[in-house]
């Protein structure tokens, strides 16, 4: 476990409060990165919130978050270790810092022993040393500590939630919204990724726009910057091969990005070289999915129809492009993929649209906008047809499915 914890350490910022503690069966700490005088306050914490009790049942193959109804997250996997069950904790962390009165207020809800009350009051009057981390920073720290353990190779979807916690007892605070958008944003251009997706560029903005990496707090701001590209080219690079790239391709071109952005001297160029690593592993994945029935003239029509979804493209467009008369490249296309130029247009709208409701909060109208459809009801009518729900249907069930969130899913509004 010493030599795990110093690999800890060694690649995740100390600004960023990121600990990990070891409990054997019993429940008893064996070793942690925590500093010595948090400790006492943080292992209570993870025993008094309920955390230990939960991670017991959850005895999980991948990494389970753990919420409470103070607001403070966990994250748990196991370990054998000479026949014997270790227990890998990280954190404790909060997305955002309560206020002393929303923990008294949620405190006011649990029967409270006095030891436990002394512990409420030391916790409010250190409430700024809290560790602090945004949601999908958190979770990468907590894949890059199981694949190392387990020797895995995980991504996002991949982490469970166990969290039992009663939402009225939880502080609602306006930041926990915005985690659930955050991974969203994320899981969107990680599948951009993985289907080779050329028209990526909105996506990556959105996602930029929600988080844009590991916070600049400390007093190196590019070596955290350099950090989070590091988690980035992981992550990407993993996506990639879920997506059909070799391994043997994947891991040696991440590793150049990662050596690229070590070399890097100001945060243009580190901004720049992400911007380049995103674009190449997923031109990378879009030649391997190619369709090999397709000849040369209709992928590049394919091509430019992915890049046009958000504006109006004709068969016309298709044809000057392929220097075809329409008639020809009509018939040539639908022999080559089975649709009319029409319905593969309307096909390819309807995908993007599924990200855009995955991946943001746009109304179902702005979506329709977006992409270009003649009308909002026209739009929910192509959707129901291709996927047997309605954009609002199709939505809800993502969100129930997708955001991993530490309280009950809260039904949002998508009106019109």
């Amino acid at each position: 476990m010493v030599q795990e914890l110093k690999f800890w350490e060694s690649v995740i910022p100390p600004e960023e409060k990121f600990y990990v503690w070891c409990y054997d069966e019993e429940g008893i700490l064996q070793s942690t990165s925590c500093p010595e005088d948090m400790r006492t306050l943080l292992d209570q914490a993870f025993h008094l919130l309920e955390g230990y009790q939960k991670a017991r049942s959850s005895m999980e193959p991948v990494p389970v978050l753990i919420g409470s109804s103070l607001g403070m997250q966990w994250a748990v996997t196991y370990e054998k270790e000479h026949g014997h069950d270790l227990m890998y904790v990280m954190g404790p962390v909060f997305y955002t810092l309560p206020t002393a009165s929303q923990i008294r207020q949620v405190m006011r809800h649990s029967s409270w022993r006095t030891e436990d009350i002394r512990w409420e009051n030391e916790m409010i009057r250190r409430l700024e040393e809290m560790p602090v981390l945004p949601f999908a920073i958190f979770v990468r720290y907590v894949l890059l500590v199981h694949n190392v353990l387990h020797g895995t190779q995980l991504g996002l979807e991949a982490v469970l939630v166990k969290d039992t916690v009663d939402s009225s007892k939880q502080p609602m605070l306006e930041r926990q919204r915005d985690r659930g958008q955050v991974y969203q944003a994320e899981q969107a251009m990680l599948r951009m990724v993985r289907e080779g997706n050329i028209s990526y560029h909105s996506v990556l903005q959105n996602s930029m726009k929600l988080s844009p990496g590991v916070p600049v707090q400390g007093t190196d701001p590019l070596r955290q910057m350099k950090t989070s590209i590091v988690v980035f080219a992981t992550l990407v690079s993993r996506a990639a091969i879920e997506g059909g790239l070799s391994p043997d391709v994947a891991y040696p071109l991440g590793d150049s990005y990662i050596q690229a952005a070590e070399d890097c001297r100001d945060s243009g160029e580190l901004t720049a070289m992400a911007n380049t690593m995103y674009h190449d592993f997923i031109y990378r994945v879009h030649q391997l999915r190619q369709d090999p029935r397709y000849s040369r003239t209709i992928q590049r029509c394919c091509d430019l129809i992915e890049l046009s979804l958000e504006r109006e493209i004709s068969l016309r467009d298709l044809a000057q492009l392929a220097g075809y008369s329409e008639y020809y490249l009509s018939e040539k296309f639908k022999k080559e993929t089975g649709l009319s130029v029409n319905r593969y247009i309307q096909q390819a709208r309807i995908d993007r649209a599924k990200v855009l409701l995955e991946s943001t909060n746009k109304s179902i109208r702005e979506i329709a906008e977006q992409l270009t459809f003649s009308s909002v009801n026209y739009f929910i009518r192509v959707f129901r047809e291709t996927t047997g729900q309605t954009p609002t249907q199709y939505r809800r069930e993502m969100m129930k499915e997708k955001i991993l969130e530490s309280g009950s899913y809260e039904d949002r509004d998508h009106s019109l």
